[in-house]
């Protein structure tokens, strides 16, 4: 059994885990209900209705914030000759190929946020996939993180590009904040994302797409949103949900 401190006790006492708070209320709250020093990131949950099982239900995308992460991203490009020149002046911290396959493979390097990669350097990045799959690193083109136009990529990722993934019960977990960013910028963010993940549902899953939705503060108590307000907020922003 799981023990809570005071001070989380404290500021759950702020939050009714049974009520469905409006998008207004919910963003309020979690700017109250934390209690560390640091500047806690704000994080979404959202149950799906999709089978996670099947590959044309699953979500794989990526989308850039109004107002970023508020965190610094440091990145890092697989990438040789005119593109790896490309990537260094668009602003990426580290950039190369053999050297940092070896690093990463024999020291198990990871220190960055993001990984990119140039299409034809692929076959020698692949062989990472053990190391950087699990951690959510591998460059993807999917999620637009395998691309020639390295530079674009680069500049997205360090404004706060947020990748969005459904793991295996069918729940994305995303950050969409800091505290410190205040109830408008956290709604923006939030109803971004929103916004973005319902454009994102796939054909195949039938039935109701947005299940339960939660925001908290890394040291916080989940706050439950209303899916209904949720809807009712972007359609009022001229956005089809």
């Amino acid at each position: 059994m799981t023990t809570r401190g005071k001070k989380y006790i404290d500021v759950s006492t702020k939050v009714d885990s049974r009520k469905e708070y409006t998008v207004d209320e919910a963003m309020e709250l979690v700017a109250q209900a934390h209690y560390a020093k640091f500047d806690e990131t704000v994080d979404i949950a959202v149950n799906l209705g999709i089978d996670p099982r099947h590959a044309n239900q699953q979500i794989r995308s990526a989308l850039v914030l109004p107002h970023g992460l508020g965190k610094k991203m440091t990145v890092l490009v697989f990438a040789t000759d005119d593109k790896a020149v490309e990537a260094k002046d668009a602003g990426a911290d580290y950039v190369g190929l053999d050297d940092i396959v070896e690093k990463i493979s024999k020291e198990n390097w990871l220190d960055f946020d993001v990984a990119i990669a140039t299409p034809d350097v692929m076959s020698k990045v692949g062989r990472l996939g053990k190391v950087l799959g699990p951690r959510g690193l591998m460059p993807s083109p999917k999620v637009g993180t395998v691309t020639s136009d390295v530079a674009n990529m680069v500049k997205e990722s360090k404004a706060g590009r947020v990748e969005i993934r459904n793991d295996k019960s069918g729940v994305i977990h995303a950050p969409v904040g800091k505290v410190s960013f205040g109830k408008e910028n956290l709604k923006e963010n939030f109803l971004a994302f929103m916004g973005f993940l319902i454009k994102e549902k796939p054909v195949a899953s039938k039935g109701i797409f947005l299940k339960r939705v939660s925001v908290s503060a890394t040291m916080g108590p989940g706050i439950g949103v209303s899916v209904p307000d949720i809807r009712n907020e972007l359609k009022s922003m001229g956005i089809a949900a």
